[in-house]
């Protein structure tokens, strides 16, 4: 693993400025909430989709069955696929991240119109570049969706380094401090989206973290050309991020 520590610390400043995103402090309201919910369900939505793409590529999901990569590769991506797609909510109810973000938007009155817009177009068959552009969107949201369909394309080592370090953990203990406190305002409308928050810092960046890094060491192995390459992917996914909370902050 000290291949990972030397990739953590060569994104390091980069993972810092996201963290320090002027973005956070700027969220002092519940319409606030509403609008930076509006569009992070985009970051939620196509995580989901990496997730699936590793899953494909480190399992094998077609009929009929035949072993596929390491076992050890194939137990940390359903380890983690597990966890995304059948959580559990604030009752114990079964329900995927990205079904929890969606009611946490519905309770907190959220506009879903675009994500809603996006899971119909999608559900009529159109690939997402061409349901992508039929849509009105921010410009640094399209672009960061359409980075990650982008990294999709490429091998499953730059892949793996985009999931794991661009997009897990990325939660400052500020931004969860001033959420609760527009929540201690609005219980009833916020109880939802704290919920998520709070599971996604104890899993996603908790147990599934660990479990995303251990799977880039296992794709990179002993090759220098895959780290370079994976450390130069995880800078590009933070900062895709970065321009995408910089269209956020716009908007509020």
């Amino acid at each position: 693993m000290n291949r990972i520590s030397e990739l953590k610390k060569y994104i390091a400043p980069t993972r810092e400025k996201l963290l320090a995103h002027p973005l956070y402090a700027k969220i002092q309201s519940l319409q606030d909430v509403q609008t930076f919910s509006r569009f992070h369900v985009f970051a939620v939505w196509d995580f989901m989709s990496l997730l699936k793409s590793l899953q494909n590529h480190l399992t094998c999901t077609t009929i009929p069955w035949q072993p596929k990569g390491s076992a050890n590769t194939r137990f940390l991506i359903n380890e983690i696929v597990t966890g995304e797609e059948s959580d559990v909510d604030a009752f114990g109810k079964r329900i995927s991240h990205f079904e929890l973000y969606l009611q946490a938007m519905e309770q907190m009155g959220a506009n879903q119109k675009e994500i809603q817009l996006l899971m119909n177009l999608l559900s009529q068959g159109l690939p997402v570049t061409q349901a992508l552009d039929r849509m009105i969107l921010p410009v640094g949201v399209r672009d960061f969706l359409n980075f990650t369909f982008d990294i999709i394309q490429e091998p499953i080592h730059i892949q793996a380094a985009v999931f794991s370090f661009g997009r897990e953990d990325l939660i400052p203990d500020m931004f969860m401090e001033l959420l609760l406190e527009i929540a201690n305002l609005h219980p009833e409308k916020l109880k939802g989206i704290i919920y998520y928050l709070q599971r996604h810092i104890e899993v996603d960046g908790g147990h599934h973290s660990h479990l995303a890094m251990e799977m880039v060491a296992e794709l990179c192995g002993d090759d220098n050309e895959k780290w370079k390459e994976a450390s130069v992917a995880a800078i590009m996914g933070l900062e895709k991020r970065i321009q995408l909370w910089d269209a956020i902050l716009d908007l509020i």
